[in-house]
């Protein structure tokens, strides 16, 4: 997948609250966000060309010079939220002003560009409700439609299985992705019995939703640091 990407390519993620207008409590929601991004900040920093921060309220930014973390980044996010419900448009390409690793605020270039594209497609999506959306979408600057298609492809039939997840499905899904262990330790934590959390993971095609976000990863593992 090296080739389909450009040189000096960044991931750039711009997401936002949905119907935030409608939640009672939106300070304590960016409170709450606030704290997840800190946290994807510190547990990433790595992968993080420049931090993500909240820039207008019910929105996010940051950017990312490592791709292969890309969707875990994105679903801590989504299931540290929950039952808040977030989109993500996320811009492969360049990067034409200089980076602050502290601030993304200000950044820009064509990657920065597609993420904003790519959010207002969803945006648009929504609103129309004319066809199946997912609540991430791809698009990049190279050009080559067929791999960034397979990717958004894929994303909506992830929307489809967390769709069907019921807010105790969140929870025990939320808490296997969130430790990567086994069962018997999620149904620990959780207090429940370890077949209660099988059940729980086969029903919610858990496992399917792992095998598909791993995929994506590997698509994504062409764009890496360039140091120098």
């Amino acid at each position: 997948m090296g080739s389909f990407f450009l040189k000096n390519t960044h991931i750039a993620i711009i997401g936002d609250i949905k119907d935030s207008r409608k939640i009672a409590n939106r300070s304590e929601v960016q409170s709450r966000l606030k704290m997840v991004l800190d946290g994807i900040n510190h547990g990433y920093d790595d992968d993080i060309a420049s931090k993500f921060i909240i820039t207008l309220g019910d929105e996010f930014q940051g950017l990312l010079c490592e791709g292969s973390n890309t969707m875990k980044i994105i679903s801590e996010i989504e299931m540290k939220m929950h039952p808040i419900r977030l989109r993500f448009g996320v811009g492969i390409g360049e990067i034409t002003t200089e980076i602050d690793k502290e601030m993304s605020l200000g950044a820009d270039g064509p990657g920065y560009h597609k993420a904003r594209e790519a959010i207002s497609y969803l945006k648009e999506n929504e609103r129309k409700k004319s066809t199946y959306s997912a609540d991430i979408k791809f698009e990049t600057e190279s050009g080559n439609d067929v791999p960034i298609r397979l990717v958004n492809t894929i994303l909506v039939l992830m929307t489809v299985i967390k769709d069907s997840w019921s807010d105790r499905q969140w929870e025990i899904i939320g808490d296997m992705f969130g430790h990567q262990d086994t069962q018997a330790d999620a149904a620990k934590r959780l207090g429940i019995r370890q077949p209660a959390v099988q059940k729980s993971l086969a029903s919610g095609k858990y496992y399917a939703y792992c095998d598909a976000l791993d995929a994506i990863g590997e698509a994504l593992e062409g764009i890496r640091r360039r140091d120098g």
